[in-house]
């Protein structure tokens, strides 16, 4: 792509004047890796998450594969709360918090000398608790009901552990439910607190655990695959149910530099639609439209935009529905576009943070991650897929779009830190 100059007008002059803000922190749970590093290798390498299901009893299903976390020891993150009162996607929500501030090198002094906003996005939050209680409601009644459940079910709990945890008491924590953008929402939301100077640091991702409800509704569909997820492929079959969590540290650059922080990315700028169109179709303009959008904000013009993360869920509807949006922006010429859920299954709100997090991690090491897992390309999706082995490339500025049913369109354009 060319360079970010247009006339003599740098990239950054292009932009709405605020401050700019950077990613100084990520914690990543995934089924291809646990922390940065490991996840990193995973998308190197275009490892496969996918394993049979173990969260919930199969039997019934004619095929039951998903993406799970394996080996996941909440003990071994969340030190001030019991992990044994939070549920699993609350875990995901503040084991990946804490593994964030970490590698943002900031204490629990620091955060509590600042201010900070915390946004955590979802899609069902802690439905997995919620098919225990409904299954103990059809056995025994509501007094069968598990109290210890019922009190952890609440979805706001997933940001409002991660403040109990960090044992921050001033502090606005939210819970963004806007489903599989949700973690591209957080950000935004994240990213808008540190640029308008409303918060000091913004702790903000997506966090999902895999339940029964999701994984029946999608089968219900006819949009589960039997055995891998197939993004832009001809052959594809539907997407994989995952699980995970990713959390970034957002504060401003000067912030950054001032502290000697390690600074993953740039957050260049982000776009929102909501088209309320059709419950599970997607609508081409409104997603077009908020690829726009971020794009406008973050002062970027599509030429510039080095690869796409693309929501690629492996479904036809969903996937010639976006190859065709993006067409329309890049005017029918865009970078490679892959998607990360051949290797991690659809991890729901916690996708676009993971999302994000990946193309961070490509900026920094010079990669694109592959879409594994491809056989043909669908001849309605004509782009470059990468399919199955990584390249190496350097990587300015990157878009990582989030789309959720109902038309909740959330996309985020990051980049490399530029003077």
């Amino acid at each position: 792509m060319n360079s970010a100059t247009e006339s003599g007008i740098s990239r950054a002059d292009r932009r709405h004047p605020s401050r700019r803000v950077v990613i100084t922190g990520m914690g990543v749970f995934s089924s291809i890796g646990i922390g940065t590093e490991e996840f990193a290798q995973g998308l190197r390498t275009g490892r496969n998450g996918v394993s049979p299901i173990s969260a919930f009893d199969p039997a019934g299903f004619e095929w039951s594969n998903g993406c799970e976390v394996r080996n996941f020891e909440p003990e071994k993150w969340i030190e001030r709360l019991d992990p044994d009162e939070l549920g699993r996607a609350e875990q995901f929500s503040v084991a990946a918090s804490r593994m964030a501030v970490q590698d943002a090198m900031l204490t629990e002094d620091d955060l509590r000398e600042k201010t900070v906003h915390i946004s955590i996005g979802t899609t069902d939050g802690e439905s997995r608790d919620l098919d225990e209680l409904a299954a103990d409601w059809v056995t025994g009644g509501p007094e069968s009901m598990n109290p210890a459940l019922t009190r952890r079910v609440a979805a706001g709990l997933l940001s409002h552990a991660v403040a109990r945890e960090l044992d921050l008491v001033d502090v606005e924590a939210i819970t963004l439910a806007t489903a599989c953008s949700a973690g591209n929402y957080a950000i935004g939301n994240g990213f808008d607190a540190i640029r308008i100077g409303d918060a000091d640091i913004a702790l903000c991702g997506g966090a999902d655990a895999m339940c029964r409800k999701s994984f029946t509704s999608f089968y219900r569909l006819g949009t589960i695959a039997p055995d891998f997820c197939r993004p832009f492929d001809r052959d594809r079959q539907g997407i994989l149910t995952g699980e995970g969590a990713g959390v970034l540290v957002l504060e401003s650059l000067e912030s950054a530099w001032a502290r000697g922080a390690r600074i993953h990315a740039e957050v260049l700028g982000y776009g929102l639609s909501c088209d309320a169109h059709h419950p599970v179709q997607p609508e081409q303009s409104s997603i077009a439209r908020c690829m726009r959008t971020a794009l406008d904000d973050a002062g970027v013009r599509p030429d510039e935009v080095d690869l796409i993360s693309a929501h690629g869920t492996g479904t036809k509807t969903n996937d010639v529905t976006e190859v065709r949006a993006i067409r329309d922006v890049y005017d029918g010429d865009p970078p490679r576009t892959i998607s990360l859920k051949s290797m991690l299954g659809h991890t729901m709100g916690a996708a676009s943070a993971l999302g994000a997090i990946a193309c961070s991690l490509a900026i920094t090491h010079g990669f694109i991650p592959p879409t594994i897992n491809h056989r043909v390309t669908d001849p309605e999706c004509e782009i470059d897929c990468v399919p199955n082995e990584s390249v190496e490339a350097e990587l300015n500025v990157v878009q990582n779009n989030g789309l959720a049913f109902a038309g909740n369109n959330a996309v985020v354009v990051l980049g490399k830190v530029a003077a």
